[in-house]
């Protein structure tokens, strides 16, 4: 599959609500270097453990969990979780935290080995072990894909954002109003600099 082909199917089209697109680039003194590189920012992407620190101390935290909600110390894979810890109060629903599922990860490379691309979609869903209402401030058909891509001695990250609506038609009136202040801010503008933090941080030294 080309390349191109794994971003249009990694990025959804948006349909309703709110779109993000982020990205980031930085030019290394050879191949070899962004090979490295882009192989360090591929494991930060997926670990989530990482994140906070790559972003910045008033970032959320996140931690990978497995299907069933249990941490894990490993990179993620396709439907583990990863539960992410705003600050100021959580939802009941999620339990104190905010929920997404990793809906895909796609790994591709160019024929003449000069191009290298990883993918990875999350999607808001409810708490493990649960088919209840989406634990998160966005609906669940809200996504983020975050791409990571090499060519040459370039490499770059970007974030993308589809369908964010806020979650305010839960069963709790305090959870509506936790999602709607949240999502005030991020509706702003104000996870644009956290997620921008982030993805710098993937391909940083």
């Amino acid at each position: 599959m080309r390349l191109d082909m794994i971003v249009d199917a990694l990025v959804p089209a948006n349909i309703k609500g709110k779109q993000n697109d982020l990205s980031t680039k930085i030019v290394l003194d050879n191949d070899e270097q962004a090979v490295e590189r882009y192989r360090t920012a591929r494991t930060r992407m997926l670990s989530p453990a990482l994140w906070h620190s790559l972003s910045g101390a008033l970032s959320a935290s996140f931690e990978a969990c497995n299907a069933g909600g249990e941490p894990v110390d490993r990179k993620l894979t396709m439907n583990d979780l990863v539960r992410i810890d705003i600050s100021g109060p959580g939802t009941k629903a999620g339990h104190g935290y905010d929920w997404v599922k990793v809906d895909i990860i796609q790994d591709g490379n160019s024929e003449d080995g000069r191009e290298d691309l990883c993918g990875m979609r999350l999607r808001p869903t409810a708490p493990p072990g649960e088919n209840g209402e989406t634990a998160h401030f966005f609906q669940s058909g809200a996504s983020s894909t975050f791409i990571l891509r090499r060519t040459g001695n370039v490499v770059s990250a970007s974030y993308h954002g589809r369908n964010e609506v806020p979650n305010t038609h839960m069963e709790r009136t305090l959870d509506n109003v936790r999602n709607a202040i949240i999502t005030s801010g991020a509706l702003a503008g104000l996870s644009e600099a956290q997620w921008m933090a982030l993805i710098k941080g993937f391909i940083a030294e």
